[in-house]
């Protein structure tokens, strides 16, 4: 099938799924439903009465502590990173969210099994025109030693490095060009990771309660925890990408810009992208061009060994 990469996509059908919340440890079900043109992400709290909808943009960030959560009316929906980063490297720009908790599931602790879901639903154009916003000035915001730099470029590419005090993680740095292929091969797979005493705190507090070496990579003092060892030697900086292009997908719209990004989190990814599209003359929307490699294609992810269930069953 052929898309027109000008126009906005939804899913081509409706889909669930559930797993389990990272920090209440409770059983959370997922239902993606198709939207119309200009609707964008918009999450439903099915629990709550009248269910809420709450929009999926940087606007509405309630907290950036442990994950990225958003919030209105007093409404909460955490942890929606990882399936923000799938909606963007899918190229799914509408699609209602259904949720009966306050948190999407963890899963693995990846974004993997979001895309999964995605690539088995397909995506359907639409008759509207997609918008895309171009960085046009650098610009950096800094915390400390952790900033997050965008400068002009016809492309999204970002150069991330960390710097963690463990014998397994150290320094590590890692270059990514966005493109739907790299980001099921390279970027989607990473979990995200801790260290065990910290981890031990967070559940101490009542948080975290879902945390297991089925969703994160853990370390202790010298080692890593894991049994079945990294998927990829460097997989803590990959995933650092993977929280920063999903955080950066509460633009509402694909971003074309080249990022450096050392020592943040998601915090200082929140702050720099609301900085970024509120301040005048940072970014400009850019022009829709056909070309034969668009910006952010809905083309279908590659096909590799899958460790999930088919979509529509737990994990």
């Amino acid at each position: 099938m052929r898309f027109d990469f000008q126009k906005q996509h939804t899913i081509g059908k409706e889909v669930s799924c559930s797993g389990v919340g990272l920090h209440t440890g409770s059983k959370v079900s997922l239902r993606l439903r198709p939207a119309p043109p200009g609707h964008g992400i918009r999450f439903r709290r099915m629990d709550v009465c009248n269910q809420p909808i709450v929009c999926a943009h940087y606007h509405e960030v309630v907290s950036t502590s442990l994950a990225t959560s958003i919030g209105f009316g007093g409404v909460v929906i955490s942890t929606i990173e990882h399936l923000m980063a799938a909606f963007l490297a899918s190229g799914a720009d509408n699609v209602l969210v259904e949720v009966d908790g306050p948190e999407v599931p963890i899963y693995d602790g990846s974004a993997a099994p979001y895309v999964e879901l995605l690539a088995e639903v397909g995506l359907r154009e639409q008759e509207a025109l997609r918008q895309c916003f171009k960085v046009v000035r650098p610009f950096q915001v800094q915390d400390g030693d952790a900033f997050v730099r965008g400068t002009p470029s016809d492309r999204f590419s970002v150069r991330y490095a960390i710097d963690f005090p463990h014998p397994m993680v150290g320094k590590q740095e890692y270059c990514w060009t966005y493109n739907p292929v790299t980001f099921a091969r390279e970027i989607a797979r990473a979990r995200t990771f801790g260290f065990l005493k910290d981890v031990q705190k967070l559940q101490n507090m009542g948080l975290a309660r879902g945390g297991s070496l089925a969703n994160a990579v853990v370390f202790d003092d010298t080692g890593l925890l894991n049994r079945e060892g990294f998927r990829y030697k460097n997989e803590c900086v990959r995933h650092k990408i993977l929280d920063f292009f999903g955080d950066l997908a509460l633009a509402g719209v694909p971003l074309l810009g080249h990022f450096e990004v050392h020592k943040a989190g998601h915090a200082l990814h929140s702050r720099f992208l609301k900085q970024m599209m509120t301040a005048p003359g940072l970014c400009v929307q850019a022009k829709p061009v056909r070309a034969r490699r668009p910006f952010f294609p809905a083309a279908a992810f590659p096909n590799f060994p899958s460790p999930y269930p088919p979509a529509g069953k737990p994990l």
